[in-house]
Formats: structure tokens, sequence, C-alpha cells
């Protein structure tokens, strides 16, 4: 949610920023909120004159009562008791117009950063880096299912059963070869000086609606039936809602944080849930990385952040690149976003294991999240980054250490977390 102040002051600005996110069709939003701001604006500003108004002419009857002056008294009265419906007639637009101007703000997009390109969807987003050398063997890399299935470390025919599509149950090695990765990753993150966190995995409806838009939740979340709860799609959600409302000393911060949950995602839209593989599934376990800072300082950790992940897959031999994401690509409260793309050898290409965004202080404003110093006090800025995500890190890690006898090697940095294996097969 940006500052209303921007709005009020150059609601041009705020149209040409969703037109290089290719909203046309939503510019109508600005004209919505600046004429309800107004509005709203005229109801407080009477309403509060009215009561300063009303103050005065009630502390005047006292006095006109102790002086005798009975007629002054009355017409006071009589001026209070008008004043109290015109009054109650404001209070009532107050209540009305407040949460109406909020939604509105609310579908509003966060402004993008100057350096972002401009693009209408993933398609025109931008490589940044390769890191690792890409390798195709000479020998063929079946489909990760089948490799981790003559394995014995896949069964989507018993989780069809209890679960329907979109669901797994990972086995064995494999299933110690996805732990031992978040371990792994956790202890990375924790080396990096992030404090270790598992939060809850529900949250209310205003966190969920504090930390990502409307469009966002409608896609990605799960409600519990009857209560005021979603199962989070990541703990991004549940580790930003921690802050909610409170005011953060400034020299706590920056506030660096990794945490570890599982995610559940209905994943709606065009992509569609894989039936065989684990690549899109309803459920998958991530460890996570939150910084809450000022807002000059975020630029800076956002290429910590994305490093940290590139530096992680390195390390276990999985060869990645960096892609910018566009305009058309941002969410509506993100800043600035890159992905992390790990390579297939099978493919031959490289995929999605990862994002990487900086989101200014748009979910700090939703959820009230400020610091107080010497400037006062102002809202942070809030970022997140994917770590390691179980279910895909864990199909670029089996193509990249694939062997030709169907054995996949183990890197030397995880086999404390396997027992001391050097491979599986």
């Amino acid at each position: 949610m940006i500052d209303i102040a921007i709005l009020r002051e150059n609601p041009e600005a705020v149209k040409e920023n969703m037109r290089k996110k290719f909203q046309h069709d939503r510019l109508h939003l600005v004209d919505e909120a600046y004429e309800l701001d107004k509005e709203y604006r005229e109801a407080l500003t009477k309403a509060s004159e009215l009561r300063a108004m009303r103050n005065s002419l009630s502390k005047e009857i006292g006095q006109f009562m102790r002086e005798g002056k009975k007629d002054l008294a009355e017409e006071n009265k009589r001026k209070v008791s008008e004043m109290a419906d015109t009054l109650k007639e404001l209070e009532a637009k107050e209540v009305e117009l407040g949460p109406k101007l909020k939604e509105v703000m609310m579908k509003i997009p966060n402004f993008i950063d100057d350096s972002v390109p401009i693009g209408k969807d993933d398609s025109e987003n931008v490589e940044i880096q390769k890191y690792g050398d890409p390798v195709v063997p000479d020998y063929e890399i079946p489909y990760h299912a089948d490799i981790i299935t003559k394995l014995n470390g896949l069964d989507k025919e018993a989780s069809g059963r209890t679960s329907g599509n979109g669901f797994y149950y990972l086995m064995g090695d494999i299933a110690r070869l996805s732990s031992a990765m978040l371990s792994y990753a956790r202890d990375f993150m924790i080396d990096k000086g992030f404090t270790y966190c598992i939060p809850p995995f529900m949250i209310r409806s205003d966190v969920v609606t504090g930390v990502m838009s409307f469009e966002e939740m409608d896609a990605m979340m799960y409600k519990i039936e009857g209560e005021d709860l979603y199962l989070i799609g990541t703990s991004e959600h549940s580790m930003i809602g921690k802050f909610k409302d409170q005011i953060v000393k400034e020299e706590e911060l920056p506030i660096t944080l990794t945490s570890y949950s599982p995610c559940f995602r209905k994943e709606v839209g065009a992509h569609g849930i894989e039936e065989r593989g684990i690549y899109r599934v309803h459920q998958f376990e991530k460890q996570e990385m939150v910084v809450l800072c000022k807002p000059e300082e975020a630029m800076e950790w956002y290429d910590k952040m994305w490093s940290y992940t590139v530096e992680l897959f390195r390390s276990l031999d999985i060869p990645v690149r960096t892609l910018e994401c566009c305009s058309g690509d941002l969410a509506d409260l993100k800043v600035k976003s890159c992905d992390v793309e790990a390579w297939s050898p099978r493919q031959k290409k490289y995929f999605e294991v990862g994002s990487c965004s900086t989101l200014g202080d748009a979910q700090a404003r939703r959820l009230g999240i400020r610091t107080k110093g010497e400037r006062g006090t102002y809202y942070v800025a809030t970022l997140n980054n994917t770590v390691l995500a179980s279910t895909r890190a864990l199909i670029a890690f089996i193509e990249n250490n694939y062997n030709e006898d169907g054995s996949i090697s183990i890197p030397e940095v995880l086999r404390p977390y396997m027992g001391g294996k050097e491979r599986i097969g």
C-alpha cells in the first residue's frame, strides 16, 4: 500500500506506475481513491469543527445558568441539539468511507524501482548472470519422478488415495535427502548471522491481507472452514505478521530471520498441478529468509539475500542463474524482484527454484510495523527470499548429481546430514 500523500499530491505518477505494470484496466482505482479520500477528509474536518463548537457552547451553557441568563442557555442547548444530528451523520460517513478508502488503496500497486525492466509478463524477464557451468552429460537423465521412484523414494499413487492430485509421499533415502537439504540450508543461514525461527503455520485474515494482494490471496491461500485462519503459503507470511502493530527499536534494525515451515498452495492458474512429479504441488517445505530494515538499506540487503541463495546452490554442485523480474511480472506489493533458477540437464534449460523481493514499506503500512529513532517514527522496509524450497531444490539436486548407473552423488557439505553417505543407489 502506497503513502496516500503521494496519491493526493501526484495521482498521475501513481497512474504512470500502473501503466508500467500494464494495469490499464485498474487506473480508475486512483480516481476512486482520490475522491474517497477527499470526501473522507472533509467529513473528518467538519466533524472536528462541530465537536469544538459543541464543547464551546456546552461550556457557555453552564456559565449562562450561573449568571441567570436562562434564555441564552436555552438557545445554546437548542444549537447543541441540532449539532448532534449533523455530527451523527458525519460520524456515520467516517465509519463508511474509512474502510472503503482502505480497500481501494490496498488494490493500488506499490511503486516499482527505476531499475526494473518494463515488460508485460515473465516471458520478458531479463537474465542477469550465470553461476557455474551448465553441463549436459553424455548419458540420458530420466524424468525426476522416474529416478526417485526407481530408488523407492516416491509414492504418488498412495498420496492420490489419501489426498488427491498435487501431493506425494517421499520415503527412505530420498526423504532423508530432502530433510538433509533443509537442515543444511538452515545452518547455512545461521552461519550468515540470521536467527532461526519456526513460526505458526496458520495465520488470520488481517495478516494475510497485510502481506499480499487480494489476487494473490485468492490464488494461493487455503482457508480453514469456520475459522478466521489460513494455511500459510510461505513462512514469510507469519514472519512479517510477527511484527504486526509493533514499534521496533531502531537500534535493533536490521532484523534478520531465517524460518522453516511447510507451505500450502492452491496453485490456481494456467500452470496447473503436476500429475507425475513434484515440481508444482499443493504442499512442500521451505527455508526462508526475512529482513526488516531501514528503507535506505533495503537495496543493499536485497543484493545480499539473493546472493546467499546462489552461494547455497553452488555449494551443492548446482549451476544457477539470476533473472530480473520485469514490471508486469511483479506482484502488487513488490518494488523489485529477481528469481534464482537452477540448471536442468534433462530439459537443457533453467527453472525457478527461488525468488527474492524487496517490498519497500508496503507490508509495513498494511500491518502497522514502524520504528522510532532520531528522525521520528516511520515504517520499516521488508524483504524476503527463498533459501531452499524442498521439492524444486530436490529436483535440481537429483538431476545435477545423477550418475549413469542410476545413483545420486552426495556433495561433501551434505554428507554430515546423511549419516556420512556419499551416494544414494
